[in-house]
């Protein structure tokens, strides 16, 4: 089996991911605290971005990964994974200290929401033979 359209955006979300993570590392190895965020608001914004990261995308990989097994089409796939990707790659630049409300923020979760409410479509429309 082959789960080509899948890795094609696994690999950018995995730059994605290490940014991330490298924002998160070097400020708690800056503040020398392990565990936390020491009270410091930068550091537990940036856990914030690497955690939601790490909340969305293993689900959306695993139910495009679910729908590719099964012969979903592509054009379907390739949807789901572009506003996976879009939105990983705009919401740390939304969440933000102060402003629940920027329009990044907006972008990154409802493009989420919209690739989960695409691939259970297509799962649904595969389960039941349509």
């Amino acid at each position: 089996m082959s789960l080509i359209v899948t890795t094609i955006y696994a690999l950018p979300l995995i730059a994605i991911w290490f940014a991330l993570w490298i924002g998160v590392t070097s400020t708690r190895s800056a503040l020398q605290t392990s565990i936390g965020d020491a009270g410091d608001a930068e550091l537990l914004l940036k856990i914030r971005r690497h955690g939601n990261f790490i909340e969305w995308v293993p689900f959306v990989l695993v139910l495009m990964i679910l729908a590719e097994a099964q012969g979903a089409g592509a054009i379907w796939l390739h949807a789901a994974g572009s506003l996976l990707l879009i939105g990983r790659a705009a919401h740390p630049f939304g969440l933000k200290i102060g402003n629940a409300g920027h329009p990044l923020r907006y972008v990154g979760n409802g493009t989420n929401i919209l690739a989960v409410v695409v691939l259970a479509i297509t799962l649904l429309r595969i389960a039941i033979g349509f």
